[in-house]
């Protein structure tokens, strides 16, 4: 069962880049700052917990960790309080997206995510649009060589739903997707087992894709969620297409 957006694979390769412009930093110190509203022991708080562990792999200093659970547990305040919103659209050719962000300021954001969608051949929907396509999941990240028959073990006794082997140019490992409420279960289980855990996340996936195959539509689509992920108020952008690897590298020269 294909469940993941080709976005999805497409941001691995953009986090490196983004993280040298020191974008990942500011949109993981966000992400840190509303789960430490819940409780600022990151033992007893796993939306925290993860959010820390993502820090730390993108290169954090712990000073900017420490400032961020400070800010969102109430013991600093600069007066800037972040909203979590959602936003739904569609790109070029129908193709539904979806996205999540932390803002102070709906406003601006609202303007900015417009604006992206305008410029790019698409157009910002109505709350409802397109959620209705998407799934609301936990997924747990597994990087290196993978034993399939000791993971597909694995995910059985972690409750897991389904997984998915990924060999790329430049990442091994697999995809581990399971119900939000399972998933601090599924992370402990496959970390138990000796699996490289690289990350932790909830992710809205597509109940079904739409094959993109025209060049134009690839770029103006690959443009959109470019610009839409670039934006400093979005934390995350999903869409329900596939694009063949070969149009891919071509939209992106």
């Amino acid at each position: 069962m294909a469940g993941h957006s080709k976005w999805a694979n497409i941001k691995r390769q953009k986090a490196r880049v983004d993280a040298v412009k020191g974008k990942v930093f500011a949109k993981i110190s966000r992400q840190i700052i509303v789960a430490a509203r819940s409780g600022a022991d990151p033992a007893g708080n796993f939306q925290l917990r993860t959010a820390i562990d993502k820090a730390k792999v993108a290169g954090i200093p712990n000073d900017n960790i420490e400032r961020a659970i400070a800010k969102g547990s109430g013991q600093f305040n600069d007066g800037n309080e972040l909203e979590e919103i959602r936003y739904e659209g569609y790109g070029p050719g129908g193709i539904a997206i979806l996205i999540e962000g932390l803002t102070d300021n709906r406003n601006r954001t609202a303007a900015d995510l417009r604006s992206a969608f305008t410029k790019n051949g698409g157009n910002l929907g109505e709350t409802g649009c397109v959620s209705w396509m998407f799934n609301h999941k936990g997924v747990v990240t597994i990087t290196g060589s993978v034993d399939e028959d000791e993971l597909l073990e694995a995910s059985v006794e972690g409750e897991a739903e389904y997984y998915e082997m990924i060999c790329e140019e430049d990442f091994q490992g697999a995809e581990v997707f399971t119900e939000t409420t399972n998933l601090e279960n599924l992370s402990q289980m496959l970390r138990g087992k000796g699996f490289d855990v690289s990350e932790v996340e909830f992710r809205w996936i597509a109940s079904n894709t739409v094959e993109v195959t025209e060049p134009d539509q690839a770029r103006s689509l690959l443009k959109l969620m470019d610009a839409l992920d670039d934006l400093d108020d979005v934390q995350n952008v999903t869409a329900n297409f596939d694009i063949a690897n070969e149009l891919i590298s071509a939209a992106l020269v």
